[in-house]
């Protein structure tokens, strides 16, 4: 539930607010930059929000119950806001923002609409989109490995270490029969080929055929 000052509330209801969106992000290394979309600076919670940087929200999808929710904003490259040598240096991975609806004549009358965290930020242009995660978000992720028959690994990568020269433009449906027939790679296959499926439950003994606990794959 949003904490609303009444004040705000009341001015949202009587339809003489004017409103505008702010951001704080606060990076790892403890920098906190304010941006908003709003067409003169603001003072939000003591943080100067910039208006030049060209934020505005994109995308969002809210949640209810344990959903994360999700946010995007977007915004120019430039000196004084987001530099994109801060970006490529890792500076802004998972930083926290901090999303609020503020009555620019009155900055003070503002709502927190989400907190979130930056997972990831991509390029567009002479701009970029950063992609925010809610708080329950990290709920969503797989931790460790699971146990299925296809291989988790990526094609070439440090687990299959399948040499991609040798296979120019050839992609991995995860297979078992691809890893060995295809790339002949079967010792670093990174599934479980015979853990049952869920047709194990219902499986009967086939008639006239082996019958000898094997797999069959």
């Amino acid at each position: 539930m949003r904490d609303i000052p009444e004040e705000l509330a009341d001015r949202i209801e009587s339809g003489a607010a004017t409103l505008c969106h702010a951001w704080v992000l606060t990076r790892g290394d403890g920098e906190v930059m304010g941006f908003t979309d709003h067409d003169r600076d603001l003072e939000v919670d003591g943080v100067v929000c910039r208006a030049a940087s060209g934020w505005t929200a994109g995308a969002a999808e809210g949640g209810t119950g344990g959903a994360c929710g999700s946010l995007s904003a977007a915004g120019g490259l430039d000196a004084e806001a987001i530099r994109e040598a801060d970006l490529m240096a890792g500076l802004y991975d998972g930083a926290e923002v901090v999303l609020w609806r503020v009555d620019w004549r009155r900055p003070d009358l503002k709502v927190r609409l989400q907190r979130a965290r930056l997972a990831r930020v991509r390029r567009e242009g002479a701009g970029f989109v950063a992609e925010l995660e809610g708080p329950l978000a990290a709920l969503e992720r797989v931790v460790g490995r699971t146990c299925g028959r296809d291989c988790d690994a990526v094609l070439g990568d440090t687990r299959c270490r399948v040499d991609l020269s040798a296979f120019p433009g050839m992609t991995c449906d995860r297979r078992w029969a691809t890893c060995t027939g295809v790339f002949d790679n079967g010792v670093n296959f990174q599934g479980f080929p015979d853990v049952p499926g869920d047709d194990f439950l219902t499986a009967t003994p086939v008639e006239g055929g082996r019958n000898d606990g094997g797999s069959r794959r």
